[in-house]
C-alpha cells in the first residue's frame, strides 16, 4: 500500500470537487436575454461541498506528511 499515492488521489478528488462546486457557483444568477433566471444554486449545499473539499485536502496532506515521516524513519532504521 503506497500512502503517497493514496494521498495524491485524495488531493485530486478534492480538486475535482472544488472545481465542480466553483463552476456551479460561478454559473449562479445567469440571466437569459428574456430576463428569466437560468440557474439557481443551493448555497448551503455548495458550502457543504466546499467544506468537504477542504477537509479532503487537509486529510490528504496529513496522510502525505505521515508517509514522509514513515519513509524518513525507515531510512533512519536502515542506515
Amino acid at each position: 500500500m503506497d500512502l503517497s499515492a493514496i494521498a495524491l488521489q485524495g488531493l485530486e478528488q478534492g480538486q475535482v470537487q472544488l472545481d465542480k462546486t466553483a463552476a456551479r457557483l460561478a454559473g449562479a444568477g445567469v440571466v437569459s436575454p428574456d430576463g428569466t433566471n437560468l440557474d439557481t444554486v443551493d448555497l448551503s449545499a455548495e458550502m457543504v461541498a466546499l467544506m468537504s473539499a477542504k477537509t479532503q485536502f487537509s486529510a490528504s496532506l496529513s496522510i502525505l506528511k505521515t508517509a514522509d515521516e514513515i519513509q524518513k524513519n525507515t531510512l533512519d532504521v536502515t542506515a
